[in-house]
């Protein structure tokens, strides 16, 4: 851990929440809460309490359970708002108070036009000053811990910001938020902004820069890191990137590319980043959005792999197309997608974690039939390639054969099955029961042959059409390796129990032909 931190203030249930066609209930929000805290964010904004009763139950719930983060809810720069907020943050352990109002000469003119504010736009701006002001001494009533933000700082007047910030400082705000509310922000130009704070803001060195940006130009997490490099110690972002109109910064691509470029950044976070695919589904599942495959960190395709030179490449040394390791943010692991341009290196790769060892001459019969399915299909499957290996390759000698199968379901009824099975030795035969006729069947299976390979994936699908259609099941099993097995029969539960001892018989093949561990001492 590098000497600096940067702290992170997640902002998903409540900026994150305002994204377009999104509303999260208050059980919601505990449970993702719940899940911010096992991540390891610094501080969780848990709403805006005076907007509805929905809100306020919900930070005051989370206020009162959640343990670890600071918990934060958002005002404006009004007594009403403040007061509603050290409420529900009332049995907080460690509460903040967020208050804040724009300032920007566009924020200025258009929400205090009223001549009570002043009648000159100079008028107007001391006036803000002394609002600013005034909320943040109205907040240190609840907390000593209270955070200002300066909404739409990245369009502000950097002269009359600089005021703004020295003057509610003086006041007791601990922590400056400077937004880029609408994305308008340059990376270049936001870093010199804050670079600029910190040199011009006297008072600066009593408080954090906080960077708050947003992604309409599809710049968010560059500007925040812009405002990192340059002096800033605290980011607020969002799980996925959600939040209003194009969403806000994506938490995840800024902890990772601090962390992978620490050489760069020399600072790093307390965030938990396995925690990250296990919270994207979770926020994505709830607010009803979907993550987008290509999505940076987290999306389906972030580490997988389908161009043969990069296939052939990761494979050698993961190192030459990869910068982070998919189980440091949760991912199970890398993932070959079998395409049209994956190469003769990547199929046999594939085809050896599925269980087929192919010779070169093998694999050159399969490779032409692969590329002919391939020019077809978007990706190719495990189940295609069993199915090739079938009608390409002479089939493995087969120790085990199932001879007889029966099965006895209906409701009400315990599912069993009874099997025989011819090996080597001879018949042997099994009974058992299970939770369906499938399962009854394979747990025969298990019995007659000794052996309990653990089921990853069963499938079942139809291949010709009609009353007398053929059922197709491919069954995944695994062990320390994994093994595709298929059957074909008009009887699904028969097709079922053949891809079982299929994907067996590829198992014990494997097993068979791998070379013997020798220890010499």
């Amino acid at each position: 851990m590098s000497a600096q931190k940067v702290e992170i203030f997640d902002t998903t249930l409540r900026d994150g929440e305002q994204a377009a066609g999104s509303r999260l209930g208050v059980r919601e929000k505990l449970e993702i809460a719940r899940q911010l805290a096992r991540l390891g964010v610094d501080i969780i904004e848990a709403g805006f309490p005076i907007s509805s009763p929905k809100d306020f139950e919900a930070v005051s719930l989370i206020a009162q359970e959640i343990q670890g983060p600071v918990i934060c809810g958002l005002s404006r720069a009004v007594a009403a708002d403040i007061d509603a907020a050290g409420k529900a943050l009332a049995k907080a352990k460690r509460s903040r108070i967020h208050t804040g109002l724009g300032i920007s000469d566009i924020h200025i003119a258009g929400k205090f036009g009223d001549k009570k504010y002043g009648k000159t736009l100079d008028e107007k701006k001391d006036k803000v000053i002394d609002m600013a002001v005034a909320a943040v001494k109205h907040a240190r009533q609840y907390t000593d811990d209270v955070e200002f933000y300066t909404e739409d700082s990245g369009r502000a007047d950097p002269e009359y910001l600089y005021r703004i910030l020295e003057a509610v400082i003086d006041a007791g705000a601990t922590v400056l938020n400077i937004p880029d509310t609408t994305g308008y922000a340059i990376p270049y130009e936001f870093g010199r902004l804050i670079a600029s704070i910190c040199e011009k803001v006297p008072n600066i060195g009593k408080a954090t820069i906080s960077v708050h940006c947003h992604d309409d130009l599809g710049m968010a997490v560059a500007n925040s890191l812009a405002g990192v490099r340059n002096g800033a110690r605290q980011v607020e972002c969002t799980i996925n990137g959600v939040g209003e109109r194009a969403g806000n910064a994506a938490m995840e691509e800024v902890v990772m590319a601090i962390r992978t470029r620490q050489d760069f950044f020399d600072i790093d976070t307390d965030i938990n980043s396995r925690e990250f695919c296990r919270i994207s589904r979770m926020v994505a599942d709830m607010l009803g959005f979907i993550v987008p495959a290509n999505k940076a960190v987290v999306g389906a395709n972030a580490f997988a792999h389908s161009s043969g030179i990069h296939v052939d490449g990761v494979l050698k040394k993961r190192e030459t197309y990869e910068i982070m390791k998919p189980e440091d943010v949760g991912s199970p692991k890398s993932r070959v997608i079998l395409t049209a341009r994956t190469g003769r290196h990547g199929l046999r790769h594939r085809l050896e974690e599925i269980g087929y060892s192919l010779s070169d001459e093998e694999l050159e019969h399969v490779y032409e039939r692969f590329l002919v399915i391939a020019d077809k299909k978007k990706e190719v499957f495990d189940e295609d390639l069993a199915a090739i290996i079938s009608d390409e390759v002479r089939l493995i000698e087969h120790v085990y054969e199932l001879e007889y199968l029966h099965v006895a379901c209906g409701t009400g009824t315990l599912p069993t099955a009874s099997v025989k099975i011819r090996t080597k030795d001879g018949l042997t035969q099994a009974a058992a029961c299970g939770d369906g006729p499938v399962d009854a069947a394979y747990e025969a299976i298990r019995q007659a042959t000794g052996l309990e390979p653990k089921v990853e994936n069963y499938a079942i699908r139809a291949v010709t059409s009609g009353k007398e259609a053929l059922g197709e099941a491919t069954v995944r099993i695994g062990t320390t390796r994994t093994f595709v097995g298929r059957g074909v029969s008009t009887d699904i539960i028969e097709a079922s129990a053949k891809a079982y001892v299929d994907a067996i018989n590829r198992m014990v093949a494997a097993e068979d032909t791998e070379p013997e561990t020798k220890i010499e001492l």
